[in-house]
């Protein structure tokens, strides 16, 4: 044996394949040396062998393989053993061979090999030594158990005699591959499919015999292939059989004919080759359905398949030789109703003149409207008009059913009266869901993809016309319930348009009630229930609303509005539409002011901070004269401006813009209405001006005292503006806690007309700042208070005070509840509740689902919030505004800054003496208290985890101005600043360009170019770097983090963004930490403009040489 290539076996997968008992005795067996006469076919792919049972009787087992790469994969393994398959004697042939196989059988040319297959293949099939092949067909007698004979094959060839006889081939041999040389080669492979279909259809041929009463359908194709490849059909003599006959095809047919009572008969007759034959010894082939048939006459076998395969119902007449017997009533149904069926599916032979044939005359599409005890039930049938009698089936029954409906006519029929379909079920208000209790119970009894879609679309659909459009035809007809107004409006509306069409025809009940539309349109009135006029209390709102002079209650109007109805009907019978825009508007107001605790009953509370709720409901109808003083009041408190704009206070030293102006009005009008509100400017507008205006022009009414209440690092700016714009005012900054600094709150705001203090001082001595009468509370930066769940939060919101102001450029960052937080604590009665806030406004606002939601949030907070962006002032501002933002030092930073400081004072004014000699010492101490006023870590590597003002101001200003869709340069003379800037930048995922003097040409022209194309929004440059050369007009803010010694630089720097090209106002701001060395910079910088120059370029820009005097001045 030549041992198959690739044949690795791993017990593991033997244990899969057999089972690991049969794989223990197959490995014994082997071990035995049981497996014999091995023979490997390459060309198949098959493994034969013979294997010695415990018995002594050698059984012939075979395995099948595929190839995969380069290994064998098990395919089937059988046996002629009684296991028959997977059997122990083939793991023993498997494991035998895979032992076998030690190394690769000897190379064979190339050339030999497909030659040899070549000839094999191009051999006559019938050579001199190949012996004929014959197929021999037995018969078995009736049993006690088996009614009928049984026929049976089993292969033959011929003898040395020249007769058939079956010695040397058997079923076994053919299944196994193992005779294939002997016999003419296309009559063995025929006979090898022939028994290869049966026993994979599991007959396994019994002492070389295989029955066929239970065989595939392929076995009649199998059987022509075999007598095509001249195959022999032989009777088997022994058994009775003279003759074989194989039909060319067998039919049953339906007999009919008349009887004597009127009636009629049927009967199943057998039709072979055309001709019938009797059925009284008909058997049946096949399974699992009988396709096929054999009668046995006079010692002839015949046998064919059945064209077509008839049904288990009509095999079973045959083989009980039933009559079925027609009574003379139910003729004329049968012709009608069974006939025209039987004849499309099967033979049938009708007797002349039996039946008449009918007169039909349809389809027709029927719309039916009939009243039920809760409104109306439409529904549609099909019509067929038979013999003058007209015969109507729901739309969803089966038309093969009935012979004499057309299932296509009828699919065309609904195809072109789909719009009145869909517009029926539109009528009802409800459609929708009655569409899915249709499709759900259809669920249950079938599913397909094609209904999964449609009940996904029917649940998605807004409205019932969307579900109606999205509801297949067969949906459309499984009929509408509608209320009595739906009917009204169907009756009024909907069928009087289609009434024109003449494709469907509609069947009214007389029992339909006359409706009538409404002639007029609905009047709505207001008023208040009272003599007097109403005052800043409750009061107790009336609505009315008539129709037709009719009045209607409007809580059912309401009511109705509220479930979705798009009409309503009166006790007369009278509809009118209720999605008129000033109904659905008037439920709209009514749902929201209730929501808002806005009505408590029917009274309403006319001091109400929602102001544009009232004047937009009062506006959609006539006002009593009770209600006309309260509606031109919540008017002019809608519009939030006086009448006339407010004078400028005199205490005031600043001239303030047109935006400006408009801000301070706005402002007073709040005041003077004792209403709060969020000034929510954009940066650099000027919001701390406008604001200290209205302060000004408070305090010329009297004294008064506010608070102000800011981030730790511009309370001191606080102050100092204060000072700039409002001299006669005193302002007092508390920068410690009363325990601190030893002297109680009251004590340091006694003469105080303003207060600065911090957020987290605030938080602190709460206690002292509510024991204090504010006349306002100023709160700056407020996007510090916008979690309402913070401690900080609330103690604001606990200070008594008639006026509390917000000022932030970015009243929401994350969601609605940072807007809710300030608007709770400027105007508490707007949105009382943070969960009704959040159910009537933020979920649908942040959800997308509402887009209308977010206009009405922006019209309620109109009066309560002034927000101008610099686009929208543009024309009121200056074309470059520039200003100073003194910083604190953090606590650390400070005590680190004031002791290197006064170490470095000392040790500078001790070397004036000698200024020539020492000027690089000084210089190098000036740098170093430069860079220390930036960030300690440029001066001390291991203190970079101390805050830094800049840092901080910086990483909070630029995402906000980034995602207002502005653009900054920032600028510095350390890289190292910038180098520290950048990793903070980087962890709140701000993008950015960078360039200083190290970049190359590339990486300079890759950072403008990203920062010009909008890649970046922020870009930080080395002062020497970007001082000049560029063009940066797509930046409209500029940072300036270290006052830069020469002003003139300063000013190349904010020129490359303000120059020609540029569109937008420039904000420029400088940061200047306080206290620090930088104060006295920019206060040298009006007097020696080139000192700080000179001081950096070494002397190389002088205007005035520096003197020991300027020294000192800076180190004072």
């Amino acid at each position: 044996m030549v041992p198959p290539l690739g044949l690795v076996l791993n017990i593991g997968e033997l244990v899969a394949e057999f089972g690991s008992a049969t794989v223990s005795r197959g490995t014994r067996y082997a071990d035995l040396g049981r497996v014999s006469d091995t023979d490997w076919n390459e060309e198949d792919l098959e493994l034969v062998g013979l294997c010695s049972g415990s018995d002594g009787h050698r059984y012939r087992v075979a395995a099948g393989f595929q190839r995969s790469g380069e290994d064998l994969r098990l395919v089937w393994a059988e046996c002629s053993c009684p296991v028959g398959v997977y059997c122990k004697h083939a793991v023993a042939l498997l494991l035998t061979a895979s032992s076998n196989h030690q190394s690769p059988p000897p190379a064979v040319d190339r050339w030999r090999t497909v030659l040899t297959k070549m000839l094999d293949e191009l051999a006559p099939l019938g050579a001199e030594d190949a012996a004929p092949m014959g197929l021999e067909f037995s018969v078995s007698p009736p049993t006690r158990y088996r009614p009928r004979a049984e026929i049976a094959l089993r292969p033959v060839t011929v003898g040395k005699r020249g007769t058939w006889i079956r010695t040397g081939v058997n079923w076994q041999r053919l299944s196994y591959h193992a005779a294939a040389g002997e016999f003419d080669r296309g009559q063995y492979d025929a006979l090898r499919a022939l028994v290869g279909d049966a026993q994979r259809s599991g007959i396994v041929p019994i002492n070389d015999v295989m029955t066929i009463s239970r065989v595939p359908s392929g076995f009649w194709s199998r059987l022509t292939d075999a007598i095509d490849a001249g195959v022999t059909i032989v009777a088997h003599a022994g058994s009775g059989l003279t003759g074989v006959d194989l039909v060319k095809s067998a039919q049953l047919r339906l007999d009919f004919v008349s009887d004597d009572a009127g009636g009629a008969t049927m009967t199943v007759a057998m039709v072979v080759d055309g001709e019938r034959c009797p059925t009284d010894d008909v058997g049946l082939i096949g399974s699992p359905v009988p396709h096929g048939m054999y009668t046995i006459a006079d010692g002839v076998l015949r046998l064919g398949r059945f064209d077509p395969v008839p049904g288990r119902t009509t095999l079973d007449l045959v083989l009980r030789r039933e009559v079925l017997h027609i009574p003379a009533d139910m003729v004329p149904e049968f012709s009608l109703e069974v006939l025209p069926r039987l004849a499309d599916v099967t033979q049938v032979d009708v007797q002349d003149g039996l039946f008449t044939p009918p007169t039909i005359s349809g389809p027709t599409a029927v719309l039916t409207l009939k009243s039920t005890s809760g409104g109306m039930r439409a529904y549609w049938t099909t019509r067929y008009l038979v013999n003058d009698r007209h015969h109507e089936f729901e739309p969803g029954s089966a038309a093969q059913r009935t012979a004499y409906r057309d299932a296509d006519a009828e699919t065309l029929m609904w195809d072109a009266v789909l719009p009145a379909l869909r517009a029926v079920a539109a009528a009802s208000r409800t459609w929708k869901q009655q569409a899915a209790r249709h499709l759900q119970q259809l669920a249950k009894r079938t599913i397909s993809i094609a209904l999964v879609d449609e009940m996904t679309s029917v649940a998605r659909s807004p409205d019932a016309v969307a579900a109606a459009a999205a509801a297949s035809p067969p949906t459309l007809l499984s009929g509408v319930d509608l209320t009595l107004t739906e009917a009204a409006v169907l009756v009024g509306e909907v069928l009087p348009a289609l009434d024109c069409r003449d494709d469907f025809v509609l069947d009214v009940d007389l029992s339909v009630p006359n409706f009538r539309a409404a002639e007029n349109a609905p009047q709505l009135q207001f008023g208040s229930g009272d003599d007097e006029p109403v005052r800043n209390d409750w009061f107790d709102l009336g609505i009315s609303l008539t129709i037709d002079g009719q009045e209607v209650s409007i809580a059912s109007v309401i009511a109705e509005l509220a479930m979705g109805a798009t009409h309503m009907l009166l006790p007369n019978g009278v509809y009118f539409r209720l999605d008129t825009p000033e109904l659905l508007r008037l439920r709209e107001l009514i749902d929201e002011a209730r929501a808002l605790g806005e009505i408590d009953g029917d009274r309403v509370n006319a001091g109400s901070h929602n102001v544009t709720l009232w004047e937009e409901l009062l506006a959609l109808g006539v006002v009593d004269e009770q209600l006309a003083g309260w509606q031109e009041s919540l008017a002019m408190r809608t519009a939030a401006r006086p009448p006339v704009p407010v004078e400028v206070p005199a205490g005031l030293d600043a001239t303030l813009r047109d935006y400006q102006l408009d801000g301070l009005s706005w402002l007073s009008f709040l005041w003077d209405n004792q209403l709060g509100g969020v000034l929510a400017d954009d940066m650099g507008l000027g919001k701390t001006v406008q604001t200290l205006a209205l302060i000004a022009r408070v305090a010329e009414q009297g004294p008064r005292r506010f608070l102000v209440v800011a981030p730790t690092s511009v309370v001191t700016n606080w102050v100092a503006e204060c000072g700039r714009f409002t001299p006669g005012l005193t302002a007092v900054a508390v920068t410690s806690t009363e325990a601190r600094s030893g002297t109680s709150l009251a004590e340091r705001a006694a003469t105080a007309d303003i207060v600065v203090t911090s957020y987290a001082i605030l938080r602190i001595d709460f206690e002292a700042y509510a024991g204090i009468d504010w006349a306002g509370v100023i709160l700056d930066e407020a996007q510090f208070v916008k979690n309402h769940n913070s401690k900080t939060h609330q103690c604001v919101r606990r200070l008594d005070a008639r006026f509390k102001l917000a000022i932030t450029g970015t009243p929401m960052e994350n969601n609605l509840m940072e807007l809710w937080s300030l608007l709770s604590i400027t105007a508490p009665g707007l949105f009382p509740s943070p969960a009704v806030f959040t159910q009537h406004f933020r979920k649908p606002i942040e959800s997308g689902t509402d887009r209308e939601r977010l206009a009405v949030l922006r019209r309620r907070i109109k009066p309560m919030m002034l927000r101008r962006t610099k686009g929208q002032v543009a024309g009121e501002l200056p074309p470059k505004q520039e200003q100073v933002l003194a910083l604190d030092l953090g606590p650390k930073h400070r005590r680190i800054y004031d002791t290197r400081m006064a170490r470095e004072r000392q040790k500078v004014l001790g070397l004036l003496g000698d200024w020539e000699k020492n000027r690089f010492q000084i210089l190098r101490s000036l740098t170093l208290l430069r860079q220390l006023s930036l960030h300690v870590g440029l001066v001390d590597e291991s203190k970079m985890d101390v805050a830094a003002a800049k840092v901080d101001f910086l990483v909070e200003q630029l995402p906000e101005l980034v995602a207002e869709g502005h653009s900054a340069l920032v600028f510095s003379q350390f890289t190292g600043f910038l180098a520290i800037l950048r990793s903070h930048l980087d962890a709140v995922g701000v993008r950015y360009s960078y360039l200083d003097g190290s970049s190359s040409s590339q990486q300079r022209d890759q950072a403008i170019n990203d920062f010009r194309t909008g890649v970046n929004q922020v870009f930080l440059i080395s002062l020497k770097a970007g001082g000049f050369g560029l063009n940066l007009t797509e930046a409209d803010y500029c940072f300036i983090c270290d006052p830069w010694w020469n002003p003139a630089a300063e000013a190349q720097a904010v020129d490359r963004t303000h120059r020609i090209g540029q569109t937008r106002p420039v904000t420029v701001y400088r940061l200047v930490s306080e206290g620090t060395i930088e104060e006295k910079v920019v206060a040298l910088q009006n007097r020696k403009r080139d000192l700080f120059a000179a001081v950096v370029d070494e002397g190389d820009v002088f205007g005035t040489a520096i003197t020991d005097s300027d020294v000192r001045e800076l180190f004072g």
